[in-house]
């Protein structure tokens, strides 16, 4: 068998990706649980995005760590197919934790859809290396794996619904949050890894046939993911102010409004209601007593 070794700087960086990812990931679970209408299917079609591209770009920098005694390369097509997997499966979990509630049978489902999702994405991203012959899967690990990505998809499905709602203290627990989602993710993507073997004498097809090298495909994901990652952070938290500062000047002008409708109807000196409330009033009375048949007196 040939024998692979990691390299623990990229190891540490696709920690750093999965844990980023995950609280980018709960941050728009958060705003798309604050819109509605339009806003909050633009939110869950950019959180989609940044999250998909969070979890495959923690996976190929995970492939990228991970380094063969023979030539490496990517076939593009099968690359990209991985990553639509991604994407597809961010979207359906942002969906899921945007509804009203979160009852145990339709997380446990959405769980397994999930977790189905992030490991097919797994396993198509190891065939873009188009070994030959086929990698060997090890049952027992290639089954933990899955059981991984399902119950971190479901932790990670409580954890977003949970922490949707802003509040105090809420970026805290995001935070840390993220850090254990980071652990879950990263714990799948390394699992599935030691469930592969590749006999001796196995050629990476992708490599032959001139496909992305590591090199090239190790550049195009941190530059990609940390662009993506980054404006859809700084674009929620800059959203997330303008919807305070929104919030403050309607309240302010509901106050002013009270204030000046308390100063119109009420005399300044003596505070009582004046002419323009007695009027009002009257009109009121009126109308009630004609319109349901009735009298009223005035003392």
């Amino acid at each position: 068998m040939l024998v692979g070794t990691y390299n623990p700087l990229l190891v540490a960086i696709s920690y750093v990706v999965a844990a980023f990812a995950s609280y980018v990931a709960l941050d728009m679970a958060g705003r798309i649980a604050a819109s509605d209408g339009w806003a909050s299917r633009s939110w869950l079609i950019g959180g989609a995005v940044a999250m998909g591209f969070g979890i495959w770009s923690m996976h190929f920098l995970g492939m990228l760590a991970f380094d063969l005694p023979i030539p490496q390369g990517y076939d593009l097509a099968v690359t990209l197919y991985s990553l639509l997997i991604a994407i597809c499966s961010a979207a359906y979990a942002l969906h899921v934790v945007s509804g009203r509630d979160l009852p145990a049978r339709k997380l446990g489902v959405a769980a397994l859809i999930l977790g189905a999702g992030i490991a097919a994405m797994h396993y198509v991203g190891m065939e873009a290396m188009d070994m030959q012959p086929g990698i060997d899967y090890h049952p027992g690990w290639f089954a933990l794996s899955i059981v991984i990505a399902v119950a971190a998809a479901g932790a990670a499905l409580w954890i977003a619904f949970s922490l949707r709602r802003e509040g105090a203290g809420v970026i805290r627990a995001r935070s840390l949050a993220a850090l254990v989602m980071g652990v879950a993710v990263v714990g799948m993507h390394y699992t599935g890894m030691a469930a592969a073997s590749f006999p001796e004498g196995s050629i990476c097809g992708a490599a032959i046939a001139g496909g992305i090298s590591p090199e090239w495909l190790a550049s195009l994901v941190g530059a990609t993911t940390f662009a993506i990652l980054g404006m859809a952070l700084t674009t929620s938290i800059l959203d997330r102010r303008l919807q305070e500062r929104t919030s403050l000047l309607s309240d302010s002008l509901k106050k002013a409004n009270q204030e000046l409708t308390y100063l119109a109807l009420h005399d300044n000196l003596t505070k009582l209601p004046n002419r323009l409330l007695l009027e009002d009033r009257l009109e009121h009375a009126i109308r009630r007593a004609v319109r349901n048949g009735h009298r009223f007196a005035l003392l």
